[in-house]
């Protein structure tokens, strides 16, 4: 069966470490011919800018053909083992995985959860059915989880920090008009813990915790490593003496199913803005977000533009980490 990346939490920290390395090798000579005559299919369910982007010129850059399917409100596909299918859907996740294997050589798939059923959800089951069915490999561009897109974090964090481990990692939320997806956040917290970071998750209230999948990876990982993961609301505590700020947006699991007007963020939230007095009290930490970013909203001007901000740094990484990616899942690396 072929390897897939669906989660930095399948990955050990040294072969982390080495899809790292070639990042930068990657980064340093772009365009290398590691898998011509290759096909690869981007399956986007969800819109996308920097995923759609770095991918399809990433597989060029290898020397590959990328295909890029927009699947987004317009091919509505079911993934339900046993789904009688007399609704919208007019083809089943077993059929779409098998057909594009028998075109392609790797298959990238960005599938938002719909935030209906949170308990169903949780286990990822439109990506769940392609790893299932399909023969070659399956790079999760962003479901419930956002590996590719906290591997580039923690190059950015590298190439300023160098050996992260023992380091300080705070991960905050912070406020949005909107409840949003907890795949960055959840991803960020896998990543930062696995390479041995001490990680502090700020949150408004304990009504934000993460889902207990992925807060009990991540102290499996603090524990392991001897570092440690604190949850903390106390802004103060979160930011104190930290050497990096990583921000997210993201809506309580507990209102999912809810309608939208009784799921409102309360105003008072907007107090957990990344700004210059809170990103004083660090030990002169960097900052990133994963982007898109709403300005002087999740974080002031003063802060994303200053000299410690890595959002372009880390945006620009996705490209060489994505590439790293797809060169190890197909022997190429």
């Amino acid at each position: 069966m072929p390897r897939h990346f669906l989660s930095t939490e399948d990955w050990s920290r040294a072969e982390i470490s080495a899809l790292l390395d070639d990042a930068r090798l990657l980064r340093e000579r772009p365009r290398q011919d590691r898998v011509s005559g290759k096909t690869a299919a981007f399956v986007f369910f969800n819109p996308s800018l920097r995923t759609r982007s770095s991918f399809q010129i990433g597989f060029s850059q290898l020397g590959g053909t990328p295909v890029v399917l927009d699947a987004a409100g317009t091919w509505p596909l079911e993934y339900v083992e046993g789904a009688v299918m007399d609704g919208e859907p007019e083809e089943h996740a077993k059929e779409a995985a098998r057909v594009l294997s028998a075109y392609v050589d790797l298959i990238g798939i960005r599938a938002f959860p719909k935030f209906q059923d949170w308990e169903a959800e949780r286990h990822d089951p439109l990506l769940s059915a392609f790893v299932e069915h399909a023969s070659v490999p399956i790079v999760n561009m962003e479901t419930i989880v956002h590996p590719c897109q906290e591997l580039a974090m923690l190059m950015a964090l590298q190439d300023t920090h160098g050996d992260l481990s023992g380091k300080t990692f705070t991960l905050t939320w912070t406020f949005h008009p909107k409840p949003l997806n907890t795949a960055v956040p959840n991803s960020a917290l896998l990543a930062a813990t696995k390479m041995g970071m001490n990680v502090r998750l700020l949150i408004p209230d304990e009504a934000y915790r993460l889902d207990p999948r992925f807060m009990e990876a991540g102290e499996r990982f603090t524990e392991e490593a001897g570092t440690s993961l604190t949850v903390t609301t106390d802004i103060g505590e979160a930011y104190d003496g930290a050497d990096a700020v990583y921000a997210k947006s993201w809506g309580r699991l507990d209102q999912i199913g809810l309608p939208m007007e009784q799921r409102l963020t309360p105003e008072d939230y907007r107090r957990f803005i990344v700004d210059e007095e809170k990103m004083a009290l660090t030990n002169n930490a960097t900052f990133s977000h994963c982007l898109p970013m709403r300005r002087n909203v999740k974080v002031t001007d003063a802060v994303a533009d200053s000299p410690r901000s890595l959002i372009i740094e880390e945006a620009a990484n996705r490209l060489h980490v994505q590439k790293a990616v797809m060169s190890q899942l197909l022997g190429a690396s």
